[in-house]
């Protein structure tokens, strides 16, 4: 605790000194982990969160580019009497510390939750008043990744609580990821770039389709309501700076089409990709899907151009994603409950994209056409792509010359 003490006093000392930033190259690509809220909420501690690093580690996630575990809120304890926050001893006897040196030792990354409020979202101590002191402690345990949230906030700025958490942060002085959730209230994607890696656009996922989960002061946002919410601010992400549409609700109780296709949707927005399921009791299905490289690479392109609604016809939607080397992702998705039969002439479809400066033209060039999920060559764009779609569910495709 006196070397805590001490550090705290020199990050006072020396941070006016700072050029106050966020750290720079990290989360050039989406950020791809797991988080312990969509399936445990409360419920976490020591054990838990080392059985997923297990299950993370030999599952395949790791391997297919999962990186985080985070550590969401309800393991806090109490602040000591110098201020500083520590775990609750019943959760987590042995330390974040020794919890995030477990993590390290499985090649994977730390993540810890708080938030801009005198208490978070459970009740628990937050970070107002104690940011330096708080970045401190996620320094000193090992942290590579801060979720901060924005619950009981009452008065506060959110550029300002963000801002001071960045602070904070730098002058602690270990690159940490910083995931501002903020919920899209106050337009974060207008001043997000300079603060943090990737913000929250709307309020919490839940896992149906296209539904609303009203808790009367605030709700819960199915997958299509969250794709719909926030449709023209693409141009505010890129490499270093996310759209964050929350963590994904892959083998949560929706069906397999809509597992497939929420996980095609949120690649398809470069969105980060962190699981919320049991990793230690996924089913292959589920497996499937989350481990899909193919479909991971979209998400992962280094061009880092967030995909669009391109079309939208007989509630079949055309998705639309820029890749590097002018290869192009194309989802069709259909959102109705009946099969739908897509008939898409390449040639009548020449696609501009103004954010990249890209244009898909088959009438100059011919693509080749790969089906991410099926994981197989289809045929050229010199021919119409037919195909049957199964309810809420994807034909995904990329094109390469």
């Amino acid at each position: 605790m006196k070397k805590i003490f001490l550090n705290f006093f020199a990050v006072l000392l020396f941070c006016p000194l700072l050029h106050a930033q966020k750290f720079d190259k990290l989360a050039l690509t989406p950020p791809m982990g797991w988080n312990s809220w969509n399936k445990f909420g409360r419920d976490i501690n020591e054990g838990l969160i080392r059985s997923i690093t297990d299950a993370m580690d030999t599952s395949g996630m790791k391997d297919a580019g999962y990186q985080y575990i985070v550590i969401d809120d309800c393991w806090q304890g109490t602040r000591d009497s110098l201020g500083f926050i520590h775990p609750d001893p019943q959760k987590f006897p042995s330390g974040i510390k020794a919890l995030a040196d477990y993590i390290h030792s499985k090649g994977l990354k730390f993540g810890i939750y708080s938030c801009a409020g005198i208490q978070t979202c459970g009740g628990f101590p937050a970070s107002r008043g104690h940011e330096y002191q708080d970045a401190i402690m996620y320094s000193q345990w090992g942290a590579d990744y801060l979720k901060y949230d924005w619950c009981n906030t009452d008065g506060l700025n959110a550029v300002g609580a963000y801002t001071t958490m960045r602070d904070a942060l730098y002058a602690a002085g270990r690159p940490i990821v910083f995931s501002l959730c903020e919920w899209g209230n106050n337009d974060p994607w207008k001043w997000g770039k300079d603060v943090g890696h990737l913000w929250r656009t709307t309020g919490d996922i839940t896992a149906c389709f296209d539904c609303e989960l009203n808790h009367g002061t605030w709700s819960q946002w199915g997958v299509m309501k969250i794709a719909e919410m926030r449709k023209d601010i693409r141009q505010y992400a890129g490499p270093g700076h996310w759209n964050d549409p929350d963590m994904l609700e892959v083998g949560n109780g929706m069906s397999v089409n809509e597992d497939r296709a929420h996980f095609s949707l949120w690649c398809m927005m470069a969105a980060p990709l962190i699981s919320g399921n049991d990793l230690s009791a996924m089913s292959t299905t589920t497996k499937e899907i989350l481990m899909n490289k193919e479909v991971i690479a979209v998400d992962q392109d280094s061009l880092g151009v967030q995909g669009y609604k391109y079309d939208s016809k007989d509630s079949v939607e055309v998705w639309v994603k820029p890749l590097m080397r002018d290869d192009w992702a194309i989802c069709f998705l259909n959102r109705s409950l009946q099969k739908q039969k897509v008939d898409f002439d390449w040639s009548k479809n020449i696609i501009t994209d103004e954010l990249s400066k890209r244009t898909l033209n088959t009438n100059e060039t011919k693509y080749n056409i790969r089906n991410l999920w099926v994981k197989k060559n289809i045929g050229t764009t010199k021919k119409k792509l037919t195909a049957k779609i199964a309810s809420h569910d994807v034909l995904m495709v990329r094109l390469s010359k």
